[in-house]
């Protein structure tokens, strides 16, 4: 189902009231803009039959009253709790089933007793997650220039990364074309990771000096206007060897393989398994530690997820990364990685850039 801004609200009214819930009390910040295009505020109240409400503190409360469409906007006093608030409209709408997305212990006790039986809260992150998932022509349009953006950074990594440099200083490269070319932040923390440390997925960036010949994992990820792309690539500083050519070649035909088995009704696991069968048949199962790839969109992980034991089918309009990788403790980590849109039949690249391990 495609949806426009304008209809998310009124489209999720019937999604939940179909689950028999009468209100929905979404508390995530992302779930708040999605619905409403606000950031900053702290509740959106929705009732089956009504109108909704945001409830915000003075310090954002300017901001989201300029900001927020399709809802009435209201400010939380300081000293003031926001739970009351959220009861009155219980009462008020004469809610027995109070759906929500996600809430802090404390947050979710308070609720509980402040409602003394009144209404049944009851987790439905899902329902939010249903209709996330599936990106519209304006979410879609903003990522791609999400991954423009992100692309672009990319190719300074290219231009600039030499040995010597510092992972940081090359972080700093990047981040600053990305910022030239209009990035509102960062979707994560810049990752350059080089030599033995780029083995570690994860291997964020430190003050090592980057040295000739050794293998530098680059993960990186612009946001537009909330949206957000992600990309790695993976670079020498030098001559590669042969046996990081071998594993550059082996990660470069999963990556592939795994792309051109992208496609709406295809159960994401099956792509993860085309993927890590490919690593595997080279001899290198043990050394692919994560899945094959994730939704991305306002936030950097999201459904569906793309592993070996996702119960996920991909849909039209699902964006996710494809990053299959290698990483050998001690040697160092190959990974490629695009955002791609899935469509009816097949899927697009997003992040357009080289695939190869030298500079230049």
């Amino acid at each position: 189902m495609v949806k426009a801004l304008k209809n998310r609200i009124d489209i999720f009214k019937e999604i939940f009231s179909k689950e028999g819930i009468d209100g929905f009390l979404i508390a995530s910040e992302r779930n708040i803009f999605y619905f409403t295009e606000a950031s900053g505020a702290n509740f959106l109240f929705i009732p089956a039959k009504g109108d909704c409400k945001v409830y915000v503190y003075g310090v954002n409360y300017d901001a989201v009253k300029v900001e927020a469409k399709n809802c009435q906007i209201e400010l939380i006093e300081r000293g003031e709790k926001p739970e009351k608030k959220i009861v009155q409209q219980v009462e008020k709408h004469k809610i027995k089933v109070l759906g929500f997305d996600s809430l802090l212990a404390q947050t979710f006790i308070t609720l509980k007793r402040a409602l003394r039986g009144k209404a049944k809260l009851k987790p439905k992150n899902e329902l939010v997650w249903n209709l996330r998932k599936i990106k519209d022509d304006k979410e879609l349009s903003l990522m791609r220039k999400a991954a423009e953006i992100t692309s672009e950074g990319m190719k300074t990594a290219y231009e600039v990364l030499k040995a010597g440099m510092r992972e940081y200083e090359v972080a700093a490269e990047i981040e600053y074309a990305m910022r030239k070319a209009g990035s509102w932040s960062l979707a994560f923390d810049t990752i350059v990771a080089s030599g033995p440390r780029s083995a570690y997925p994860h291997g964020w960036c430190t003050d090592r000096k980057i040295r000739k010949g050794e293998l530098v994992v680059v993960d990186i990820g612009a946001v537009y206007q909330n949206y957000r792309a992600d990309m790695t690539r993976t670079l020498v500083a030098g001559k590669p060897t042969e046996k990081q050519l071998k594993i550059f070649n082996v990660v470069r035909e999963a990556q592939e393989k795994a792309f051109r088995k992208v496609r709406a009704g295809r159960k994401a696991r099956t792509v993860d398994r085309v993927a890590r069968k490919v690593i595997e048949d080279a001899g290198f199962g043990e050394y692919f530690v994560h899945g094959t790839g994730h939704g991305i969109g306002l936030e950097t992980h999201e459904p569906p997820t793309l592993n070996s034991q996702s119960k996920d089918k991909l849909e039209a309009r699902n964006v996710v990364t494809v990053e299959p990788g290698i990483y050998i403790t001690g040697f160092g980590g190959i990974r490629i990685e695009d955002t791609v849109l899935v469509m009816e039949k097949g899927a697009e690249r997003l992040t357009k850039g080289p695939y190869t391990l030298t500079l230049g």
